[in-house]
């Protein structure tokens, strides 16, 4: 009797284990992914009965390469390879349109953002995908602002200033969370839930759900409560909502194949040269990363 009680114990713990899968991170040197960024916000502005809509397109080709692996961690050099920014206004019509590969040399903005191209920044990368450093943003930041042709002192600092908000090593760690910080610490089975947050202008806490694993992939769908606070020199911003998203990981390599996260916030922004009229703000957004050929890409 004993030694039957001993194998239906095996049995059921082999079942459970069977019944787990371990998302995580499994990424080899020298192992090269180029993942295609496409982003739009809309932000919608409410006075006295009027709207003022701002649409903000970007798209954009990020290629991330395995250094090396140590203790558990991974270094990832952080290329953009392209960067496409379109920014039109209800009112104002088009207000910037910047292709970073077609440098105007009468635009700051086209020279600025095509120095930011094919100069790699360094990640760390955690196996649950926690990006817990990156090295290179400040030295980037500083590229691109000699890169405006500006030579005063004080504008240069204030360029500066500006673009170490998107592109310094703080502001990318937080940036690219969003698409790498998606796994638990710990072996989960289908319909398990897992929790996680990060910082930056956009804070989220998530809650994760692991809906379908195949032998080839992961489906993973997230939600999330968010929180947007920016403060700038001229305007404020401050939002609550929620996210959704819809991920399909590679389940070998745990990197991403898809991802498609959709945002809706609301709250007050404010002008400098409106005083503290506080204005009701509504941001709507949709990003889908994509795991692409990069060879079919350029083609």
């Amino acid at each position: 009797m004993r030694h039957i009680f001993s194998s239906l114990a095996v049995l059921f713990f082999t079942t459970a284990c069977f019944g787990q899968t371990s998302l995580a991170y499994n990424l080899k040197k020298d192992a090269v992914f180029t993942v295609k960024q496409e982003a739009q916000q809309i932000i919608t502005q409410e006075l006295d009965g009027a709207t003022h809509e701002l649409t903000n397109k970007i798209d954009g080709v990020l290629e991330f390469k395995v250094l090396a692996e140590r203790d558990s961690l991974y270094d990832i050099a952080l290329t953009f390879k392209d960067l496409n920014l379109l920014m039109t206004s209800s009112i104002q019509g088009e207000l910037m349109n910047v292709k970073a590969k077609e440098v105007n040399e009468e635009d700051m903005q086209s020279q600025i953002f095509n120095s930011l191209l094919n100069k790699p920044v360094k990640m760390v990368l955690a196996k649950n995908g926690d990006i817990l450093e990156v090295k290179g943003g400040d030295k980037l930041v500083a590229q691109m602002a000699e890169a405006s042709g500006l030579e005063d002192e004080f504008s240069l600092n204030m360029m500066k200033k500006s673009l170490q908000k998107e592109f310094g090593s703080e502001a990318l760690s937080n940036s690219y969370k969003q698409m790498t910080f998606i796994y638990p610490k710990q072996k989960v089975k289908v319909g398990a839930h897992w929790k996680n947050e990060y910082s930056g202008k956009l804070q989220a806490k998530n809650l994760w759900t692991l809906d379908q694993v195949t032998n080839k992939n992961a489906n993973i769908s997230g939600k999330a409560d968010v929180t947007m606070d920016v403060q700038e020199p001229t305007t404020t911003m401050k939002l609550k909502g929620s996210q959704t998203t819809k991920i399909t990981t590679d389940i070998t390599s745990g990197f991403i194949q898809k991802m498609i996260v959709e945002g809706l916030s609301k709250g007050a922004s404010t002008m400098a040269q409106m005083g503290d009229q506080e204005i009701p703000t509504t941001i709507e957004s949709l990003i889908t990363y994509e795991l692409i050929d990069p060879q079919l890409e350029t083609k």
